[in-house]
């Protein structure tokens, strides 16, 4: 979009949800993280074409930090714009004309408070707060794949995957539960969405060939 219709974007207060993966892999561009940043805004984090790229959140948090980060640290680098870091790492001056590095507590709170806030739903979900409605996931902070622990927004964000999560809780009502989905029938599942497949291809006389070049 333009600089205008950023401008007016924000004045009538207009809440902008960035799918990041799918957006930096079907030439939709670079997403706007930057000018959202320049115009004191925040995004909602959301999948688009889950069929595409996998919609989890853990994947939608790491590629918005990361693609961020990675555009702020480029320009540092061409630039000469930084001061020595220990360890020898290249770091941005604080008064560098940039937008400041996305951190973990950032991309979380993209990717919970702000979905409720965009959905103007955050006065009944995005946060554990009295009379709000009881949506909870319990992360397992054992695995191996983030013990020991010593940073959990920096664990869930930076290290956690789908694997790490072990009881879901929506609407006070428990879905999952250590590890395995409730009142849901897996293989009867997998068996529609294979007639699905098969109807598709076939009506579009396409063969199925689960190895393609």
């Amino acid at each position: 979009m333009s600089d205008f219709a950023w401008q007016k974007v924000k004045e009538k207060g207009v809440q902008v949800s960035i799918a990041f993966p799918i957006e930096m892999n079907m030439r939709h561009g670079i997403p706007p993280i930057h000018k959202m940043q320049e115009l004191g805004m925040e995004p909602s984090l959301s999948s688009d074409v889950e069929v595409t790229m996998t919609a989890d959140f853990f994947t939608q948090m790491r590629s918005a930090m990361t693609m961020q980060r990675m555009i702020v640290n480029q320009k540092v680098l061409e630039q000469g714009d930084f001061m020595p870091f220990p360890g020898g790492n290249p770091w941005p001056k604080p008064d560098a004309d940039k937008p400041p590095l996305l951190n973990v507590r950032d991309v979380l709170r993209f990717a919970t408070i702000n979905g409720a806030k965009h959905l103007r739903l955050d006065g009944k979900t995005g946060s554990l707060t009295p009379d709000k409605q009881a949506d909870i996931i319990i992360l397992d902070a054992t695995a191996p794949n983030v013990a020991p622990l010593n940073n959990v927004p920096g664990a869930v964000v930076s290290l956690m995957d789908t694997s790490n999560v072990e009881t879901v809780i929506v609407a006070g009502k428990v879905r999952k539960w250590k590890g395995q989905l409730l009142d849901v029938d897996m293989n009867h599942l997998r068996r529609q969405l294979e007639r699905s497949r098969d109807y598709l291809f076939g009506a579009a006389n396409i063969p199925k060939n689960l190895f393609p070049h």
